[in-house]
């Protein structure tokens, strides 16, 4: 496992990735031109033009009107995004995606992005030994590895003195989607300590939560198949329907709970520091997160506020949102009526739709179960278990989408929180894309759900993890069986030279190994014969066997009780 480690970081150092503010924008330069444009290596051109790949082009914002929940213009740098930072950025063709047109488009691959692949997301508790082991190794080797191409925003637009002082840092690969996470979910700086706007999230409480989502967690699977080279990788979902308790929070998954009297999870989660948890703190100080470490890892689940979180989700919870036909409604926000988003995002009563629920539920119910790092909306994404929970939410979007088969126009075209509208760029990702884009079937994009396979696939992808442990093991049973073969062998042999040295007479039927063998046992361990006791008196000269002792009961006083 540590040389497989090994090279998986030496092939790591060799690896490009891409997100948004790549490390060729984050630059004076590019920020004074606003212009994002880097060249494709295999011809030097931007964006690949030479080799129809991409072109530089204007950014386009949509300028349909946003719901009322806002009511500012010209503050935050996520407002009509991206063009606080850049007006021109790489738009690519065909199968082509990345700020570079370097990579292909989801599900494709090859070196004109021409080959179609399909990927599966499985059960987490499916996965063999051997994936679980390489689960955890990909996500350490995430959170160690420093991003070659993508850099994180400290500072805004404005303390940049407007990109004449570039403020970037550098994180790991793991730390990037921290960092996406907070920064699409943070406050509204309006200047100042303390003055900010907390009703605003470019990814939650509205339409593109589950858009935003998908885009997310496909990225973070892009980004560990470049890192590592294994490009059958796919993140896991954990199926929280009933769960009494945090079943992935075991030494072989995500940690376990944590020590009695601490709020460290242990073990290799133990390592884990976190990043832009300290959001009121950010707030009170009228500042980004400057991704310095913050601490450990902490979750300490069912340790929570009752209050507010009964229990973990119902299946018939998870079927009552399945039901609902409307993806949104209304005011399209937490007090959404009857809406399929706003159920599942946990602010829409489970039982009855309505919205503005006292208790939280569905999706964010397990955030709040969790108690620790995953329950602060801005540094959730440091718990790994992130990702499982949001795979399977994904699994319920997906089979809302198969269930309903809504059209495009479902997806509200305008008068949706600001960032939810349809064509909305999707903030922080560059490069650009809207939310209607990933408003479609997972099938579109290149992966499937093992709990949405057929009856007969499921029942084979739950035997799977089983099959591939047999064929683990079945060298070791082979060699097992190869040397119990020759212990037999070796023991008739023995006898067989015993039987001839001591010219033993064979009291069974030699054609029949089983009865000379028993006849053997018989005169092994056989009582010796008594010899009869004749009494002179008695005329007849007739011997009398004393004691008793017939055949049956000699043969059961040798009997062993089992």
């Amino acid at each position: 496992m540590m040389w497989s480690l090994f090279f998986i970081s030496f092939i790591s150092f060799f690896t490009l990735s891409h997100q948004q503010f790549p490390r060729l924008c984050a630059n004076r330069e590019s920020l004074l031109s606003k212009e994002c444009c880097p060249a494709w290596e295999g011809d030097g051109s931007p964006c690949g033009v030479s080799s129809g790949r991409g072109s530089c082009q204007d950014v386009v914002v949509p300028e349909e009107p946003d719901g009322p929940q806002y009511p500012f213009s010209g503050l935050d740098d996520r407002e009509k995004w991206p063009l606080v930072f850049y007006n021109r950025t790489c738009q690519c063709e065909g199968n082509f995606m990345g700020y570079n047109c370097l990579d292909c488009k989801f599900g494709y691959y090859g070196e004109n992005c021409t080959q179609w692949r399909a990927s599966l997301r499985r059960n987490v508790f499916h996965l063999s030994h051997d994936e679980k082991i390489k689960l955890v190794s990909y996500l350490n080797l995430a959170k160690q590895t420093v991003s070659r191409d993508y850099v994180v925003a400290t500072g805004t637009y404005q303390e940049m003195e407007n990109g004449s002082i570039p403020m970037f840092s550098d994180v790991s690969v793991y730390d990037v989607f921290v960092w996406l996470h907070y920064y699409v979910s943070r406050e509204a700086l309006l200047g100042g300590p303390g003055n900010v706007w907390s009703n605003v999230d470019f990814a939650h409480w509205a339409p593109a939560f589950l858009p935003w989502h998908r885009l997310y967690l496909l990225l973070w699977e892009h980004e560990i198949r470049k890192l590592t080279g294994d490009m059958t990788f796919t993140i896991p979902y954990w199926d929280w329907r009933d769960a009494q308790t945090c079943d992935v929070c075991t030494d072989e998954l995500m940690g376990g709970s944590n020590p009695p009297g601490s709020h460290f999870c242990p073990n290799w989660k133990s390592m884990i520091k976190v990043l832009c948890s300290k959001a009121e703190e950010y707030s009170l100080q009228g500042v980004l997160c400057d991704v310095t470490e913050e601490g450990p890892l902490r979750r300490n689940p069912g340790n929570h506020n009752r209050n507010l979180v009964q229990r973990l989700p119902t299946s018939a919870e998870v079927a009552f949102a399945l039901s609902l036909s409307n993806y949104d409604t209304g005011p399209m926000d937490r007090s959404a009526n009857m809406s399929f988003r706003n159920t599942v995002e946990g602010f829409g009563d489970p039982q009855t739709g309505i919205g503005n629920s006292p208790r939280l539920n569905m999706h964010a119910a397990l955030h709040v179960f969790m108690n620790g790092s995953m329950s602060s909306v801005q540094g959730s994404a440091n718990d790994p278990i992130f990702l499982l929970h949001h795979a399977y939410v994904d699994s319920i979007f997906e089979e809302w989408l198969r269930r309903h088969n809504p059209s495009s126009a479902q997806y509200p075209e305008s008068n949706a929180p600001i960032g939810h509208n349809a064509r909305y760029h999707m903030v922080p990702y560059l490069p650009l894309r809207r939310n209607r884009d990933f408003f479609i079937s997972t099938k579109e994009l290149g992966y499937e759900y093992s709990n949405l396979l057929n009856s007969n696939q499921r029942i084979a992808e739950a035997m799977r993890p089983y099959l591939d442990e047999l064929r683990n093991v079945w060298p070791w049973l082979l060699f097992a069986g190869l040397m119990g073969g020759i212990l037999a062998v070796s023991l008739v042999a023995a006898f067989l030279k015993v039987k001839q040295r001591y010219q033993w007479r064979p009291m069974g039927d030699w054609n029949n190994p089983c009865s000379y063998f028993t006849a053997y046992l018989f005169k092994l361990f056989r009582i010796p014969e008594k010899k009869p006791i004749i009494l002179d008196s008695i005329t007849e000269k007739q011997p009398l066997i004393l004691g008793n002792v017939t055949e049956e009961t000699s043969a059961r006083n040798y009997q062993t009780t089992i």
